[in-house]
């Protein structure tokens, strides 16, 4: 596995497709196991799941765009309605390449991609947290619910809070996880979120990733 790459305004990708944070597939495996489905009897009950018509369309990629904000660390991310409101954590790679996550027992805490694109700064930054933990539901639990349209707020150190606007809501089966739709260089400020998703197996958890893609419309 290759190492990740940083895709923001100062980039010079080869190609538009270059990945710039870990595979998918090992993010995936990473992200949640269920045991919280498997203790509290909800093993048919599984989080919530992106419909169809949340997925892409064509003019998504056409849609305008904010000018890029300048480069900022992003300490919390509020996604309104579905109730999301969490600090965030810096993640790196691990030994093996594939991006770290927050600790699991952390339920409301989320974590960003310290070494790829800041949120707001043109390229792809890419957010990661839990679905759930032993005890039960984590920060992206509700996830796959959220819709098109709806708005992302990250908040940054320098005191703006950096504005998205849901473009599609997708989940993608771990073996085929499209790495370079999903972590490709952007030349727009883009913003994915990711965790667990897809269907769930006793023996390894979710078998794939819901994942938000998100463009910046605005900043505050």
């Amino acid at each position: 596995m290759r190492k990740p790459e940083r895709t923001g305004a100062r980039a010079r990708p080869r190609a538009t497709n270059r990945v710039n944070a870990a595979t998918g597939a090992a993010t995936a495996l990473a992200l949640a196991v269920g045991a919280w489905l498997l203790a509290s009897g909800a093993e048919g009950q599984p989080p919530p799941q992106p419909s169809a018509a949340q997925a892409h369309v064509d003019r998504d990629r056409e849609a305008p765009a904010a000018a890029p904000l300048a480069p900022s660390p992003p300490d919390r991310i509020r996604i309104a309605s579905i109730e999301v409101d969490a600090p965030l954590m810096g993640l790196e790679l691990t030994p093996s390449g594939s991006l770290d996550v927050p600790p699991a027992d952390k339920k409301n805490l989320a974590g960003w991609y310290e070494a790829g694109t800041k949120p707001g700064e043109t390229g792809t930054a890419v957010v990661a947290g839990h679905v759930d933990n032993a005890r039960g539901p984590s920060v992206f639990y509700a996830l796959g619910s959220l819709k098109r349209g709806r708005t992302i707020e990250v908040e940054r150190r320098d005191g703006s809070a950096a504005v998205f606007t849901v473009d599609a809501v997708e989940v993608y089966d771990a073996k085929h996880f499209p790495d370079a739709k999903v972590y490709g260089a952007a030349r727009r400020p883009e913003l994915r979120v990711i965790t667990c998703g897809g269907p769930y197996s006793r023996g390894t958890g979710y078998q794939g990733n819901v994942v938000v893609f998100a463009h910046l419309t605005g900043s505050r």
